[in-house]
């Protein structure tokens, strides 16, 4: 007994030391370039603005050159620029092309120049890139995700081309999901076409690209079975299969899970996909005769992320189920091998896990471990795939994550919570991320489909929350303190500060405050959603870009603010957890990003990411 004090002091000491070593380990990120990007906003005016990398010196400054035709190139500030990461030139002639590039400045040396940003001559007076599509017959561009796919230290895309669609709840044939490459500049990398055997709907195929060996190259990682097509034209299976019921569902015939190269569209390697149905009546729910749900509704809801479960590399993780039955599977893709990382399984309705998911997720390192967990609704999957805590407050349909409270250490949740099947309690809720423990509820035994959570205040510090019905705006504490905001929907960076505007369809506003942005000529996704193709800080300052896709389905557009803003920081994309964010944007019902820390008035500075910027080998970018 003398002696159990040193064991427990020995075994904390240990506890520590291992702690510190997984925090202290590097992520393995995007080496991105400056993204520097360029619109003309008046006759002789043009917006330039650039990225801060998260791994550069705080006093890190710049010199900004412009080069018209066949000129030498003139260096627009005077003194080195220490602020804001954005200019405007106002000296510029129109008719002539105009190329822009930057210089940083380190320890009083000038480095090399940034890729240059060609502003072509009689470019249009707008806010907004434009990449021009080859959509197919039939078809309309809905949600997008970025990655490098050809290692050149900038964004890609790629879009998922939607035709006939149908909700898991309803009956119908549907149209083959089709995936698309582009550049930023618009050239078409390649197409991937999922097959009749893949059911087309927002809860079916979630899709995932991200560099998932470290190899500065981005994979696109989705579901996908017998006759999908891939890049290079290469099927998948059997292509003369047709699973496909009477009904128009898909509930018999192999499941896969696949590896696409990024460059390419090539499938690089294709396993079962865990889970498989099993019991199609044990996923949960009720169907419209009392009875276990059979009608494929419930065992078809799928969702995905990506996560650092080891600290260093990423993980894909697959998802199936939140009704009932849950399963959420993690894979690993190294050295050209797919293997199984873990698979959580909720099992049955005697777990308190069961019909805790959502229809959407986030991913943030909750315990300071450098590991990531996955908050899904109201429940947290620990890096290892064991059940880390859950709320028992059911599953909803928004979910927010992020230091939403500054005032208490850590992260907070706020999720919305649906009354169904004889359910009661909150229809809104604050949690710590750490722990589950409730902090606030709200709208008790309420129905509660859509709410938002951030700092949108530019007056208060704090995120403010506000949901549907809820008649006004609150704090994180639950008081309220103002009317509710015009929507109940996205968020965006896009003015002078760092609190948060508003983002719904094809507009931006200002809360307490007028239109920012109307997008003339663009159109959100997904109905009532009414979301953008992708909202992410893709390319400039530290704001977001907006994605939209034109009215006539045949290009999409990509606006970027033209606000001048003194306020620095570097790319949001090197946040670990808001670049996962974008990674699982487009999972579910969409959820607009966050950071893993406070971003919004009276923020601190931000706090460096623990990033390794990963750098392609050469024979990777040929």
């Amino acid at each position: 007994m003398k002696d159990k004090p040193v064991v427990l002091k020995f075994g904390f000491l240990l506890l520590m030391i291992i702690s510190s070593l997984y925090v202290s380990a590097q992520r393995q990120m995007e080496n991105l370039g400056r993204g520097v990007v360029a619109v003309r906003q008046g006759a002789d005016s043009v917006f330039i603005s650039w990225r801060i990398l998260g791994t550069e010196p705080d006093d890190i400054t710049f010199n900004l050159y412009r080069k018209t035709a066949n000129t030498t190139a003139k260096k627009l500030n005077q003194t080195p620029l220490s602020k804001g990461t954005n200019f405007v030139d106002v000296a510029i002639n129109p008719d002539l092309d105009n190329s822009y590039f930057v210089k940083a400045i380190i320890k009083n040396q000038e480095q090399e120049a940034s890729k240059p940003f060609l502003l072509k001559a009689k470019s249009a007076v707008n806010q907004y890139l434009t990449i021009p599509l080859k959509t197919p017959v039939g078809y309309t561009p809905n949600d997008a995700s970025v990655g490098d796919l050809d290692g050149d230290g900038e964004y890609d895309i790629v879009l998922h081309q939607t035709g006939r669609s149908r909700d898991n709840s309803s009956n119908g044939l549907t149209d083959p999901p089709i995936f698309q490459a582009y550049k930023i500049d618009g050239t078409f990398l390649w197409e991937i076409n999922l097959g009749k055997n893949i059911r087309e709907g927002a809860h079916y195929t979630q899709f995932m690209v991200y560099d998932l060996d470290g190899d500065g190259i981005a994979e696109f990682a989705c579901k996908t079975a017998d006759g999908t097509i891939d890049g290079i034209g290469k099927v998948i299976g059997d292509s003369t299969k047709d699973y496909r019921n009477r009904n128009g569902r898909i509930l018999e015939g192999p499941e896969f899970f696949t590896i696409f190269s990024g460059k390419t569209g090539e499938a690089l390697a294709t396993t079962d996909y865990i889970p498989a149905r099993g019991d199609i009546s044990a996923w949960g729910g009720k169907g419209g005769n009392g009875k276990n749900d059979n009608s494929g509704n419930r065992v078809d809801r799928f969702t995905a992320c990506i996560a650092y479960l080891d600290g260093i590399h990423p993980s894909v993780v697959m998802a199936r189920g939140y009704y009932g039955r849950t399963v959420l599977a993690a894979w690993d893709w190294r050295g050209g091998k797919l293997s199984s990382r873990w698979v959580f399984d909720s099992k049955d309705g005697r777990s308190p896990f069961s019909g805790m998911g959502n229809h959407n997720l986030s991913v943030a390192d909750v315990d300071g471990d450098g590991k990531d967990e996955i908050i899904f609704g109201s429940m947290c999957v620990d890096d290892n795939g064991k059940g880390l805590y859950t709320t028992g407050l059911r599953h909803g349909d928004a979910l927010h994550v992020s230091d939403l409270d500054p005032e208490r250490p850590g992260l907070e949740v706020f999720g919305v919570h649906e009354i169904e099947e004889g359910t009661k309690g909150p229809g809104v809720a604050v949690y710590d991320a750490r722990t589950g423990e409730i902090l606030w509820h709200g709208s008790e035994d309420e129905d509660v489909g859509r709410g938002v959570a951030d700092n949108i205040d530019n007056t208060r510090v704090g995120a403010q929350m506000w949901w549907s019905g809820s008649n006004g705006l609150f704090d994180i504490k639950g008081n309220r303190i103002g009317a509710q905001p015009r929507s109940t929907n996205f968020l965006i960076y896009w003015d002078e500060d760092p609190s948060r505007e508003l983002l719904d369809g094809n507009h931006i506003d200002k809360y307490n405050g007028g239109r920012l942005l109307t997008a003339d000529g663009a159109i959100a996704n997904n109905w009532t959603k009414s979301t953008p193709t992708l909202s992410a800080d893709l390319f400039g300052d530290w704001r977001e870009e907006l994605v939209l896709r034109s009215y006539d389905n045949q290009s999409l557009r990509i606006y970027t603010t033209t606000i001048p803003t003194e306020h620095r920081n570097y790319t949001l994309m090197h946040d670990p957890q808001y670049r996962l964010s974008i990674a699982w944007q487009n999972v579910g019902y969409n959820q607009p990003p966050h950071t893993g820390f406070y971003f919004g008035y009276g923020m601190k500075k931000a706090p460096k990411p623990n990033i390794i910027l990963v750098k392609p080998a050469a024979q990777n970018i040929k």
